[in-house]
C-alpha cells in the first residue's frame, strides 16, 4: 500500500471520528426525540441544520453546540435532535424523508434554523444563530422557555 494511501485513509478515519463525537448527543430520529422528552419532561432542541455547508451552521456548532457551557445546560435540559441536509455526506433515504418531512412540517426557509418544541413536536419559540458564544445562547433559550405559558394556563387572547 502506498504512504499516500496510507495517510488518506487515515485522515477520514481521524475526520469521521471527530464527526460522530460532535454529534454523539443529537439524536436523528424525530420520534425517539419525542419519547425521550416525554419520559424526561424536557422540550426538545431541533436544529435543522446544513452541516457540511452551511457556514452559518458550522459557526454555531463550533461556537455554541460544541461547547462544554452548552453541553452541560443541555444534559440536563434539552432532548438534542438534528435534522441535517448535508451535500456531501451520506444519509439514509428513511432519514432523508424523515427530514425533508420536518422542514415542510416546521415551515423552515433557511439555515441553520433552531426549534423549541413540546414533546409532542408543537413548536414552543424559533430562533437561529446568535452572537455572542454558548453562555449567551444558553441564556437565549432560557429565557424564550421561560416565555412560554404552562400547558394548564388559558390562552391569550
Amino acid at each position: 500500500m502506498k504512504w499516500s494511501t496510507i495517510m488518506f485513509v487515515t485522515l477520514g478515519l481521524g475526520l469521521s471520528m471527530l464527526s460522530a463525537t460532535a454529534g454523539e448527543d443529537w439524536l436523528t430520529d424525530f420520534e425517539q426525540a419525542k419519547k425521550e422528552a416525554t419520559e424526561k419532561k424536557l422540550p426538545i432542541l431541533a436544529d435543522f441544520s446544513g452541516s457540511d455547508w452551511c457556514g452559518w451552521c458550522i459557526k454555531l456548532d463550533k461556537e455554541v453546540f460544541s461547547q462544554p457551557a452548552f453541553k452541560a445546560y443541555a444534559k440536563n435540559s434539552l432532548v438534542l435532535f438534528i435534522a441535517d441536509f448535508p451535500r456531501k455526506k451520506k444519509q439514509a433515504a428513511e432519514l432523508k424523508k424523515q427530514n425533508k418531512d420536518l422542514a415542510t412540517t416546521y415551515a423552515i426557509r433557511g439555515y441553520p434554523t433552531v426549534l423549541l418544541l413540546d414533546a409532542a413536536g408543537k413548536e414552543l419559540a424559533r430562533t437561529g444563530y446568535q452572537e455572542g458564544g454558548a453562555e449567551a445562547y444558553v441564556e437565549h433559550l432560557k429565557k424564550m422557555l421561560k416565555e412560554q405559558k404552562p400547558a394548564t394556563e388559558a390562552p391569550v387572547k
